[in-house]
C-alpha cells in the first residue's frame, strides 16, 4: 500500500510557520481543536511539529507571559520536547505504521523534504484493523 492513499494534502491541513507567534499558533489550535500542528519553514519544509505540551511548558517557563503577550514571541523561540518525525512520501508501510504509534499524526514530505501533508493515526490504525480483519475472515 502507498503513503499516498493515506495523504490529507498540504491544503487541507493546518500548518504554523516558524514566524507564526504564540498568540497564532494557540488560536489555529483552538479553533480546530488540534493538540499538535506541524511547523514549516519559508521554503515549506518540514521543521518539527509543536504540541499543546510545548506551547505550556513555554508560557510556564516564560516570567510574567499573557496571553496578550504571546504576540512577541514566535514559534521560533518555543523549544519542542519531541521530534516526530516524517516520512518520504515513497515510505513503505512499515515506516508509517512505527511512526503512527507514537505520533498523532504523521507529516509526509517529497524528496526534497517539502511538507506535502499528514498521514492521520485514525486512517493508519483503519488500514491496519481491515488488514486484521480480513486475515480473520480468510482462516475461517
Amino acid at each position: 500500500m502507498n503513503v499516498a492513499f493515506f495523504l490529507l494534502p498540504k491544503k487541507e491541513v493546518a500548518y504554523m510557520t516558524m514566524e507564526s507567534t504564540l498568540r497564532q499558533t494557540l488560536e489555529r489550535m483552538e479553533y480546530h481543536r488540534y493538540t499538535a500542528v506541524p511547523i514549516l519553514n519559508e521554503q515549506g519544509e518540514y521543521m518539527g511539529t509543536v504540541t499543546e505540551g510545548d506551547l505550556l511548558w513555554f508560557i510556564k517557563n516564560t516570567a510574567k507571559l499573557s496571553f496578550d503577550e504571546a504576540s512577541r514571541y514566535h514559534l521560533s523561540d518555543v523549544p519542542l520536547r519531541l521530534q516526530h518525525k516524517s516520512v518520504r512520501i515513497d515510505a513503505n508501510m512499515e515506516d508509517l505504521i512505527s511512526l503512527a504509534k507514537v505520533q498523532n499524526f504523521v507529516p509526509v514530505v517529497d524528496d526534497t523534504n517539502k511538507f506535502i501533508g499528514i498521514v492521520r493515526r485514525s486512517e493508519v490504525i483503519d488500514y491496519c484493523a481491515n488488514t486484521a480483519f480480513k486475515g480473520l475472515s480468510a482462516q475461517a
